[in-house]
């Protein structure tokens, strides 16, 4: 669980990020769930973006991932969201 302060260093690294993925029409599918984890152990802190067409609010996508991926969510923007997981293997963020 972060703390206040660890969510707020992540919130402001987030906002310089490039959206790496979207969640469309077709939802949050196992692949989606897979590949978003990956990249969680790959970076630690991702931004995703929610279509109109996708179902979800970008709240309800990102607890939604955040649950599967046991990461945690960051922040929530409009139809944008940033998750964060300290990678197991190689952590490159440093939040304390």
């Amino acid at each position: 669980m972060l703390t206040s302060k660890q969510r707020a260093k992540l919130r402001a690294m987030g906002t310089e990020l490039d959206t790496i993925f979207q969640i469309g029409k077709g939802g949050i599918s196992e692949e989606t769930v897979k590949q978003i984890s990956n990249a969680l152990e790959a970076r630690e802190l991702i931004k995703a973006r929610v279509l109109e067409n996708s179902g979800y609010t970008a709240r309800e996508a990102a607890e939604a991932l955040a649950e599967e991926t046991s990461a945690d969510v960051v922040a929530v923007t409009g139809t944008r969201f940033v998750l964060y997981r300290e990678s197991k293997n190689k952590k490159k963020i440093i939040i304390d």
